[in-house]
């Protein structure tokens, strides 16, 4: 396995890459051009398809090597060296020819050993029905029934495969975790002086976000590393808060682990504190929402939606947040766009009727006061061709007491069926977020006839194995739906919360596809800039290019309107699979169980 002893250079290079590489190696040694080299290899490639394609393979084995084969194509494809100035090519024939390549990392050969061991059938990761030891009995009949029973004790060795992986994972609805929490709850509240009347009402939860490293401290307990990159955050100008509700969710134990998502969310590591410093405006504006918005407040990037921002605030700054180059700070003053520009605004979503659909965000709208929130509904509503108003917030898990009628009544009143359709979207990272608070609020806004779903951020901190497969099982349970599965942007300064590609794909094929159909109604996406979501479900959407010294794919990420309209493709450089195998390791994972990621492209 990967991770049986310390990972050098020399294990790869010298041990496994040089012993099984060598028949290649050897082959393109004595080579004379680049292109030469280019065109052996890819023969080598054709010839082991041709191998396959003739030998009695399972599918699994014949649908990897097609995989590992239209890679390698694509890796050695000139015009991929163009597009990535690295040549795949130029480095094994430099290897070949014992000419030194300090620049090659234990992730590029990694990479491409996997890749080699996958164009000839010989992956090195166990099937997961392999590992399950099931109650059942070798077929002593070939009749249907006997074939159906085997196959359902089966089915029930994966479940409980599933349901103990998942149980790793302790949620906030538990009872264990209810008592934790009301105990946390009048801690916080004693530190505050405050009364029950008080903490349930969402004004005072927003006029007391705790702001700096002293007042979280007081009322969560903070680690020393937590505390001095809070400070650092507020010395740099960086976004940050949070409420009060949210504190309480917070564990005195942060060594158990069980709120370490909520942790990385909320608490921002100190490298992303200093690279957020560092970064302009243009900078941390990954999505390039600037070229993108043909009026102040509003980004369009498909024809019939717009997304509509005139509350540049939250109650709680997510440490990863999109639009961090836009928010100033947790709740700040002069957050609300001025009346005229939401007019203007308006007027503009008005006179164009491609535009059939309006997401409301910032910022959190939620947040805003209730009149300028029912003024700008009442406006949009009232334009003839808008039939969907989508509100997007994070209120449901940072301040689930602001569903109070009033707000009902308001978000209810503009959903006229047939007509108008008006929903909420969140965005819910791990289950321990759950609490009996939210799923009140759920219940409430269902009874007033509207859906929620929920757009998760498939990061590295709620990433391990059946942890999102988890949250998925207790949203439907408490009537969420899921909507997207995001990889995080590709922002410099959240680089600790990105993970690769096909960790996400991997999710989606031996994890969520596990999951009942309604479990799992998500599509899993990466945001490219300027162009928008680019569905990871089908391998057509995207092309791999190279695979970088340092062991990070290069991917060419095609625009959504391809077969529509001419547009050019996205090229985006992805994290190294290695790295990030190695940090599942520090965080106490096997990264045996993670193994067939490297054959996911």
């Amino acid at each position: 396995m990967l991770f049986k002893r310390p990972l050098t250079l020399e294990d790869y290079c010298l041990e496994s890459f040089r012993t099984e590489f060598w028949p290649w190696l050897r082959s393109i040694e004595p080579l004379s051009t680049l292109e030469e080299v280019r065109d052996h290899l890819r023969g080598l490639v054709s010839e082991r398809q041709d191998l396959t394609i003739d030998s009695d393979t399972s599918l699994d084995v014949r649908a990897l090597h097609r995989d590992c084969a239209r890679s390698w194509r694509s890796v050695l494809d000139p015009s991929s060296e163009l597009k990535t100035d690295f040549s795949v090519a130029r480095a094994l024939w430099d290897l070949a020819r014992t000419i030194a390549r300090p620049d090659l990392s234990p992730g590029f050969f990694a990479n491409l050993m996997h890749l080699f061991r996958g164009l000839h059938g010989q992956p090195d990761f166990r099937l997961l029905d392999d590992c399950i030891q099931t109650a059942s009995s070798p077929v002593d009949s070939c009749s249907p029934r006997a074939i159906a029973i085997q196959r359902s004790n089966e089915l029930d060795g994966l479940w409980e495969h599933v349901s103990q992986s998942m149980a790793r994972y302790p949620h906030g609805l538990s009872e264990e975790a209810k008592e934790r929490r009301t105990r946390r709850r009048d801690a916080v509240m004693k530190q505050l002086g405050v009364g029950a009347e008080q903490w349930n009402d969402w004004q005072w939860q927003i006029q007391h976000v705790l702001s700096d490293a002293d007042s979280v401290s007081q009322c969560v307990h903070l680690r020393e590393h937590e505390y001095r990159a809070i400070q650092e955050a507020r010395r740099g100008h960086v976004p940050f808060g949070l409420t009060p509700y949210t504190a309480s969710l917070l564990d005195d134990a942060p060594e158990l682990g069980r709120d370490r998502a909520i942790r990385a969310q909320v608490f921002p590591p100190n490298d992303t504190v200093q690279r957020t410093r560092c970064a302009d405006t243009q900078a941390l504006d990954f999505m390039r929402e600037s070229e993108t918005s043909p009026i102040e407040l509003v980004t369009r990037r498909y024809p019939g939606i717009v997304v509509f921002k005139p509350f540049h605030t939250c109650p709680q700054i997510c440490v990863y947040c999109q639009r961090n180059w836009e928010i100033q700070d947790a709740m700040s003053a002069g957050a609300l766009a001025s009346e005229d520009a939401i007019d203007r605004a308006i007027d503009w979503i008005a006179q164009h009727p491609a535009v059939n659909e309006v997401l409301l965000t910032g910022g959190d709208p939620l947040a805003m006061q209730p009149a300028p929130l029912a003024s700008i509904l009442r406006k949009l509503a009232a334009i003839p061709h808008i039939d969907l108003l989508r509100i997007g917030t994070r209120t449901l898990v940072t301040l689930p007491m602001r569903f109070d009628e009033e707000l009902l009544d308001t978000l209810s009143a503009f959903r006229k069926p047939g007509e108008r359709e008006l929903c909420v979207v969140t965005h819910i990272e791990h289950v321990y977020e759950l609490s009996p608070e939210l799923v009140d609020a759920v219940e409430k806004l269902r009874r007033r006839g509207l859906s929620v779903y929920n757009q998760h951020v498939l990061n590295f901190f709620v990433s391990r194995r059946f942890e999102t497969a988890a949250l998925r099982m207790m949203l439907k349970r408490i009537g969420i739906d899921p909507y997207y599965t995001f990889l995080p942007k590709g922002k410099d300064e959240t680089r600790l919360y990105q993970i690769p590609l096909a960790r996400a794909l991997q999710e989606l094929k031996e994890e969520a596809r596990l999951l009942p159909g309604m479990r799992r109604t998500d599509e899993t996406v990466y945001n490219v800039p300027a162009l928008g979501k680019n569905a990871l479900r089908a391998y057509q959407h995207r092309d791999l290019l190279t695979v970088l010294p340092d062991g990070r794919r290069v991917y060419e990420f095609h625009p959504w309107e391809k077969m529509i309209a001419q547009r050019e493709p996205y090229v985006g450089t992805d994290l190294s699979i290695y790295d990030y195998l190695c940090r599942l390791r520090d965080a106490g994972e096997d990264p045996a169980e993670y193994q067939s990621i490297w054959y996911y492209f």
